[in-house]
């Protein structure tokens, strides 16, 4: 199907593509990557599945935004589902699981029956990770706007690496529930609980990091975003707090976002949001923000005159009777799609 025969108020078309549109990656401005990877998450699995049931949930979405009415028309394409990925996620996720299963039962990373297995974990990591860099790139030096949809959250680090090798600066706008701020959590080097430690490590054009919904760490995460000059935390306390003090959702934005650079990336875990959105993914934790909140926020950044470079949706378990999770992460990825062709204009 042309995009001229297109009817956007029609039924949404299951053709294989985000929102059922017609558009292939070459024609469109902004290219969705998908990464059906999650071989560390510590706790509940499935994210890996959810590109594809993302793909399908967001057939039903109806197209009209009122924040962006015609951005789609631009084109959102998307990029071929590497199912590569997937087969080595669930091979590696079964050494993963011994690993994690012996850590809990007292056992040591170093002990000789884990270390042959974490080596292979890391090493299938960085695989994972430069199949992401290669395919960003692709599409970055075709002259589009790329976003990912994961996986767990250490599936974008490829992307941001990509970007980190195309620009000169930019901040990073993380909502998550963690702080993702360990060291090779579980002796996992790429670890979906590191990703923004491997970021900041790793791609000194991320010249800032803000957090924003984080409710779950460590003492060592709060006391390295306490002293890292590049860190700026908006923790789901103090927005809580705030709040029942008077301070209206729009100032708490104003504040969150004068500390972003021009040029943003937005990394979106939807554990972000209150668990009434995400009820299965991974690691949910009571708190976070709304819906509304969160598409505020993001409408915001764009307001506000800054610049979405890319962005990630990750963390989505979908659950076949109940299809919540991927219906709200369709629509959060939506929106981010979106916004970052609006913050973008035609030249």
């Amino acid at each position: 199907m042309k995009l001229e025969n297109f009817d956007p108020n029609g039924v949404g078309v299951d053709n294989g593509n985000y929102f059922g549109l017609p558009i292939t990656p070459e024609e469109a401005d902004l290219v969705v990557i998908s990464a059906p990877w999650d071989v560390t998450v510590s706790y509940g699995s499935g994210t890996a599945y959810a590109p594809d049931a993302m793909i399908e949930a967001s057939t039903q979405l109806d197209l009209y935004d009122l924040s962006a009415p015609d951005c789609w028309r631009r084109g959102i394409g998307t990029a071929p589902v590497d199912y590569t990925l997937q087969e080595l996620s669930e091979r590696l996720r079964r050494d993963a699981e011994r690993v994690i299963e012996h850590l809990e039962e007292g056992g040591s990373e170093h002990d000789d029956q884990v270390i042959r297995k974490i080596r292979r974990v890391n090493e299938g990591c960085r695989e994972m990770n430069e199949s992401i860099r290669r395919q960003a790139l692709e599409w970055i030096e075709k002259g589009k706007l790329v976003g990912l949809v994961g996986g767990d959250h250490s599936t974008p680090y490829g992307l941001i690496a990509a970007l980190g090798e195309q620009h000169t600066s930019f901040g990073v706008l993380h909502i998550d529930a963690h702080c993702d701020l360990r060291e090779a959590y579980e002796g996992f080097e790429f670890s979906h609980a590191s990703i923004m430690h491997n970021v900041l490590r790793d791609v000194p054009q991320v010249e800032r990091l803000v957090e924003v919904g984080v409710r779950d760490f460590c003492d060592r995460e709060y006391q390295r975003a306490q002293t890292d000059p590049r860190i700026e935390m908006f923790h789901d306390q103090a927005l809580a707090h705030a709040a029942f003090a008077g301070c209206s959702w729009q100032e708490q934005c104003r504040r969150i976002i004068e500390k972003l650079p021009e040029k943003v990336y937005i990394s979106f875990d939807i554990d972000g949001l209150s668990p009434d959105n995400c009820p299965h993914t991974g690691t949910p934790v009571p708190g976070g923000l709304s819906f509304r909140e969160a598409v505020f926020l993001l409408e915001e950044v764009v307001r506000s005159g800054h610049r979405i470079i890319g962005f990630d949706v990750v963390e989505v378990t979908p659950k076949s009777e109940e299809r919540i999770d991927e219906i709200v992460g369709a629509r959060i990825l939506y929106k981010l799609c979106n916004l970052c062709l609006q913050s973008n204009p035609i030249e």
